[in-house]
């Protein structure tokens, strides 16, 4: 089974991480919070500790199926400036199956600022779409562009995941994880309020 990956940086928006894990888990992709710290604690920006699953530096990341990139700041410009994350997340863009997904602003601030958003429609947290370099910029809460899943922030948590976990499964099992969340409506109707 392949393997999926969230980063976690000092600073990150609790509420897109653990919405990302705990959905995709729950929809059954395989999917580890990756510290890029040295400790395996990795506090949020809102005061939350998590323990991570594995450290940046014990883990190889060959045949990733997700890099996920929660938000939050300075979350998402200690994600940017850790200079090993950026070149995973160039060989993840340039490879011919490997997907990227974040939320709020890391689109903008890792993404953008990498060019991989060059030519692409994506979204991010308000106030940083100058760094989303090259690429269209849509008001929409979550954008779907090939191998890009981004969204603009902690409320778009759920949708987010929600996608993510459509893109991977299709729209039967995401339909089924926001069901057993009791998140409605029940029927695929309107399922494109709900997914990117």
């Amino acid at each position: 089974m392949k393997e999926s990956f969230l980063f976690l940086a000092e600073g990150f928006e609790e509420i897109e991480a653990l919405t990302a894990v705990d959905v995709l888990r729950r929809a059954g992709i395989s999917v580890k919070t990756v510290s890029i710290t040295s400790s395996l604690q990795v506090k949020g920006a809102h005061g939350v500790v998590v323990n991570a699953d594995v450290l940046f530096d014990n883990t190889l990341f060959s045949s990733a199926e997700w890099l996920i990139l929660p938000g939050g700041m300075p979350g998402a410009t200690n994600l940017y400036e850790f200079a090993p994350l950026r070149g995973l997340l160039q060989r993840q863009s340039d490879s011919s199956n490997g997907r990227i997904a974040a939320i709020c602003a890391a689109p903008a601030v890792v993404l953008g600022q990498l060019g991989l958003l060059k030519g692409k429609t994506a979204t991010c947290y308000p106030g940083f779409e100058e760094m989303l370099v090259d690429a269209k910029v849509s008001e929409a809460p979550v954008v779907v562009d090939g191998k890009f899943v981004t969204a603009n922030g902690p409320s778009t948590a759920m949708r987010w995941a929600l996608t993510i976990v459509k893109e991977t499964k299709g729209t039967d099992i995401a339909v089924q994880v926001a069901n057993g969340m009791l998140l409605y409506p029940k029927s695929n109707a309107g399922l494109g309020y709900y997914f990117g």
